[in-house]
């Protein structure tokens, strides 16, 4: 009997849990016709540079950090979910943000952590991502330059566990940008494929070959991550079919 209500106890604790994750009223903030919904972030909507913008920061009370346990405790569920698009699987995402560190810092390696979640499944589970650390990307060393961008999907594949268990630059690369100024970032995602173009060039700086999510298609988000104010403005999305490419050029083994 005690075992049994032992079981039925912990049953109902997880129903209870999943029930208070569901039910969840996040806060929303509005930016022109776009509405978000704040998910472990701080916001608002403030006047930056004379335009009006997101603001958003990482909630430490909400998802508490550890130095000590970094990869557990990065890249999680802090960001802010664009609504009234639930089904975005193939297309462009293109957004202007501009990063700066808080001060005090609360982690001083911090790097200015910013980008876009995408295929983000309704209750947070499963998404994939691209994000940039803005501090090291014109910094005068090539090791730390090949860090700027960052690909992961969550929650199996983070950035430590890609960099141990793949061959180094497989998703990660350089691009050109900096703290304290805008970066026009553009994604055009294509089945499990993700390209990314900085500042309107005319080639990518960087490329995902195989995104090792499981979700297909869901909300998109923007994400800032620990001692990182984030302002965001013109965000556009476009939805498009999926489109075959064959394979053109040089072959790797050419190189």
């Amino acid at each position: 009997m005690f075992k049994l209500f032992t079981y039925l106890s912990l049953i109902f604790g997880i129903y209870n849990n999943i029930l208070a994750q569901s039910s969840k009223n996040w806060q929303t903030l509005k930016l022109g016709k776009q509405t978000f919904e704040l998910h472990n972030v701080t916001g608002e909507i403030a006047k930056f540079q004379g335009k009006e913008v997101l603001k958003i920061e990482r909630d430490l009370k909400a998802l508490p950090f550890d130095a000590n346990r970094l990869e557990e405790t990065v890249d999680e569920t802090h960001y802010a979910r664009l609504l009234g698009l639930d089904d975005f699987e193939n297309g462009t995402i293109e957004v202007k943000m501009y990063s700066k560190l808080q001060d005090p810092s609360p982690y001083q390696p911090a790097a200015g952590f910013i980008g876009v979640y995408f295929r983000i499944k309704e209750d947070d589970s499963t998404f994939e991502s691209i994000y940039l650390r803005p501090k090291v990307g014109r910094i005068n060393n090539q090791y730390a330059r090949n860090h700027t961008v960052q690909y992961f999907s969550y929650p199996d594949y983070k950035f430590q566990t890609l960099r141990n268990n793949f061959p180094a630059g497989t998703y990660e690369g350089s691009a050109p940008v900096a703290l304290e100024e805008w970066i026009t970032m553009r994604i055009e995602v294509n089945g499990e494929t993700a390209e990314m173009f900085i500042n309107n060039m005319k080639y990518s700086s960087f490329i995902v070959n195989k995104m090792l999510g499981k979700n297909r298609k869901g909300y998109v988000g923007l994400y800032v991550d620990i001692a990182t104010i984030g302002y965001f403005k013109d965000l556009k999305v476009t939805k498009r079919a999926f489109k075959d490419k064959k394979e053109a050029g040089q072959k790797i083994d050419d190189i």
